[in-house]
């Protein structure tokens, strides 16, 4: 079938951009659940079966921010292209593999879809009318959220009467398709940056963005003190300084520094990088709570992996309700209003566990109010980096606001694993109870820091000109 030679309407593009995007984001969380499940599965241990999140944590962290620009200086639809072709590979190896090793690698090559979401903002804003940019960005970042939470509640019925092939056989279906209706109906990027790749930055940023995140997770495993923890967390120091230096001496920068600085932008991230360690955190330990036999432990639902999955659907079910609401909410009362209601409503369900979690109503209030906590902040915060950067900036601005989500999810993990962990023995390997009022608190406290780092974000303006100095001369395709 020929490639549609007329420029599409922007509502099919849209559609193609959700597709993709809803694929992407139910990998992120379909695994977690049934991790015990794949060790059984592929006859691996608990420390090996890690390295299946570990892997796409750190192979994510480094392609988004790298491949988001590159789509603003090559073409973001040929990069979304080609992350969703990549995506689809590593999908159909992960599904074809019986044993960890081939799928550990699989899941690396997965990780590199994370890419998909900033060349989607970047599309959306080259191609939506303006008033219609912010409802869009604001459904796209629910949909990632949403999708997430939907792994949460599939994977059970999945492995249950399918089999644990198909966590990643359904998506890359998908994502095929996504893949193929992106090359038909996609148009090519109007705007990119001149300038050749600045490869030696992207080498650079690799390197502190893996040494950070392999330091904070497995700093639990091999040890905080550690000489290899210490010496990782002083490498991640070391590069990413040298990084910054030869972003803002190079021509060309992969990731422009001054844009960085915009208060917009490093306060947004800065609330990202909080919201990161409650949506993970939560994401991955409430499922682990309520599995817990009541029994053995003393607490806990003895809930099944299906039944688990089912406390989430109020979560999923208000990320979704307010992430489509947001764009009008911010339409109407500005994106960081928005924003610090979306902060101020996370306090509470997290505030509301740390006090009680023995009954399932508790569980299921809670989960909603997340839920809406996180569709209203995600919209928002998207929203705010795209409105404040230029568009060729755009790829790359929203790359390093997901990527700072990830660390601030690896990071929230691993404080909560440790504190968890602190109470487990041979003799009773579950977690004390007070070990999840102690992570509870840690995310009320999070929640909180959120909020208010939502309120120093200034006031958008509709023209702006105060970051346009200095910045990267665009250029115009010719279609």
């Amino acid at each position: 079938m020929p490639r549609t030679a007329a420029r599409p309407h922007y509502n099919l593009t849209f559609a193609v951009l959700l597709l993709g995007v809803g694929a992407f984001s139910l990998l992120q969380s379909l695994v977690v659940p049934v991790l015990p499940t794949l060790m059984e599965r592929l006859h691996t241990t608990q420390s090996t079966a890690t390295w299946l999140m570990t892997g796409y944590l750190l192979s994510a962290s480094v392609a988004t921010p790298i491949l988001a620009r590159i789509g603003d200086k090559v073409s973001k639809e040929r990069m979304l292209i080609v992350t969703l072709v990549a995506l689809a590979a590593g999908s159909a190896l992960a599904g074809a593999s019986h044993s960890v090793g081939p799928m550990i690698v699989a899941r690396v090559i997965q990780g590199t879809g994370g890419a998909v979401v900033p060349l989607a903002f970047g599309i959306i804003r080259d191609e939506f009318p303006p008033a219609k940019v912010r409802s869009a960005v604001g459904v796209t970042a629910a949909l990632t959220a949403v999708g997430a939470g939907l792994g949460l509640i599939m994977a059970g019925p999945i492995v249950d009467h399918l089999d644990y092939h198909w966590l990643f056989w359904a998506p890359m279906v998908l994502i095929c398709a996504a893949a193929i209706a992106t090359y038909l109906f996609v148009p090519e990027s109007p705007v990119r940056v001149p300038g050749p790749i600045d490869w030696r930055a992207g080498l650079l940023l690799s390197v502190w963005l893996v040494a950070l995140l392999l330091a904070v997770s497995e700093g639990q495993k091999w040890g905080w003190g550690s000489l290899r923890i210490l010496g990782l967390f002083a490498a991640a120091v070391v590069f990413a300084g040298y990084w910054i230096v030869t972003e803002l001496r190079s021509a060309s920068p992969l990731i422009d520094m001054r844009v960085m600085r915009i208060p917009a932008v490093w306060t947004t991230n800065l609330v990202a990088l909080l919201f990161g360690i409650g949506m993970y955190t939560s994401m991955t330990f409430l499922p682990q709570l309520v599995q817990t036999p009541e029994k053995l432990a003393g607490y806990g639902f003895t809930a099944s992996v299906t039944r688990s999955g089912l406390y989430m659907l109020p979560m999923t079910g208000g990320m979704f309700a307010l992430g489509v609401l947001a764009g009008r909410l911010a339409s109407r009362y500005g994106s960081k209003r928005v924003l610090v209601a979306g902060s101020l409503i996370s306090i509470v369900p997290f505030a509301m566990l740390a006090l009680r979690h023995d009954h399932a109503w508790q569980i299921y209030t809670a989960s909603a109010l997340i839920g809406i906590g996180l569709g209203l902040a995600f919209s928002a915060m998207s929203a705010i980096v795209v409105e404040a950067v230029l568009p060729a900036q755009t790829g790359a601005a929203s790359g390093m606001n997901a990527n700072i989500r990830t660390i601030g999810g690896a990071i929230g993990s691993a404080v909560a694993a440790s504190i968890l962990s602190s109470g487990v023995t041979a003799a009773h390997p579950f977690p004390q109870d007070s070990g999840y009022t102690s992570t509870f608190w840690f995310l009320t406290i999070g929640a909180g820091l959120a909020a208010a780092a939502s309120l120093a974000i200034p006031t958008a303006r509709r023209h702006r000109s105060d970051h346009s100095v200095g910045s990267p001369r665009l250029t115009t395709v010719n279609r």
